[in-house]
């Protein structure tokens, strides 16, 4: 009954139920209610076998809301506050690989033996990249490249996500670690919560999401990844940074945002995902609850060291997505700018050095490489 429904029936069943879990969560004041709700929510259905969905365009215009609403919160002082950060950044980068190299290696360890019919160099690979700590997208891309199998490591990274997405929010929350306001330890400067500005201007908007959508095309022209909210970002922290607040995002529009972001994370657990090497995820699942302690740590030495709140630096070295630690940091008032830096930093090194970091570890047999 459900297989014939039509695609835009799919989506507004999905929507309608999405936009239900918001709303309960929000009577509860449950953290993050317009993105748990509907991740949590649709994730259950799909396992339960409904017919969920979600559409590639919503999920954009969410991804683009978000990053012109981050990209809100850099202004020249703040700017130059994270600016002083570098060394911390880099410092989270180099964390981040070796973690992530650590973490397959153990999945190797741990797997390798009992995966038969699995050859080492594709288990070496499929461990690898369902260790590293990137865009759940472009590191299954990054794997089918070297031969892995690739729905381990896609369901590695949903899995690891969806962990990580749920579990810091309502640990912050009720940990009483959100909404940090106080002096943030750097000379006296203010804390970084605010946005340049919080008033919504009809037609400082339309330029913002003029400029905003151009930024985002292009960065899809050139093949980047994330491109509707790098784009965006980009754009909307380069106005902010010269000093330019044409307006801020009406509320009502983040919220659907993170709506259909939720939507998008939750439609990946399939019914079949239940059923993908119920070892392997075990064993994914023990992993991030570790890579998050690690994290925790690490976030601690760096709080010590930069004077930051140690929430903010738990959000910004997390093994979670760029998007959903953003606005985990915006809800809970936790240094979105500083968050945002260090997760987009991150996101593009790891991009461009995890595979040829993975051909320097493990380089492949001359045979074997003449024979791909």
């Amino acid at each position: 009954m459900f297989s014939s429904l039509s695609f835009a029936a799919r989506v507004a069943f999905t929507l309608a139920g999405a936009l239900a879990a918001a709303l309960a969560c929000v009577a509860l004041h449950t953290p993050l209610p317009w993105m748990l709700g509907p991740l949590l929510a649709t994730a259950v259905l799909s396992m339960a076998g409904a017919p969920t969905d979600s559409a590639a365009p919503l999920r954009n215009a969410g991804q683009w809301t978000i990053g012109v609403v981050l990209g809100l919160y850099f202004t020249p002082e703040v700017t130059a506050l994270v600016a002083g950060l570098w060394w911390a950044v880099v410092l989270g980068i180099a964390w981040a690989l070796l973690l992530g190299w650590a973490f397959g290696a153990w999945l190797y360890r741990m797997h390798a033996p009992r995966m038969h019919g699995v050859p080492a160099p594709m288990m070496r690979a499929t461990s690898y990249f369902a260790g590293a700590i990137g865009a759940a997208s472009e590191m299954t891309l990054l794997a089918e490249r070297e031969h892995a199998r690739t729905d381990l490591v896609a369901a590695s990274h949903s899995l690891r996500l969806l962990i990580v997405t749920v579990s810091i929010p309502f640990a912050l929350q009720y940990g009483g670690l959100a909404d940090l306001t106080g002096p943030i330890g750097t000379g006296g400067a203010r804390n970084l919560l605010a946005p340049a500005l919080r008033a919504v201007q009809p037609a400082g908007l339309a330029l913002l999401v003029a400029l905003t959508g151009v930024g985002a095309l292009l960065m899809r022209r050139l093949g980047r990844a994330n491109p509707w909210f790098i784009g965006a970002l980009l754009v909307s922290m380069g106005l902010t940074m010269a000093g330019i607040t044409l307006s801020a995002v009406p509320q009502a529009l983040v919220n659907a945002a993170q709506l259909v972001i939720g939507v998008s994370l939750g439609v990946r657990f399939r019914r079949e995902f239940l059923r993908t090497a119920p070892r392997w995820l075990a064993s994914v699942a023990l992993g991030t609850l570790a890579l998050m302690l690690l994290c925790a740590l690490f976030a601690w030495a760096l709080a010590r060291a930069t004077g930051l709140p140690w929430p903010t630096m738990v959000l910004g070295t997390s093994p979670g997505g760029i998007a959903e630690m953003a606005i985990t940091a915006k809800v809970l008032q936790l240094g979105v700018p500083v968050v945002t830096a260090f997760q987009v930093c991150r996101l593009v090194a790891v991009l461009l050095l995890v595979a040829p970091l993975f051909r320097r570890l493990y380089p492949m047999p001359v045979a074997a490489a003449s024979a791909a």
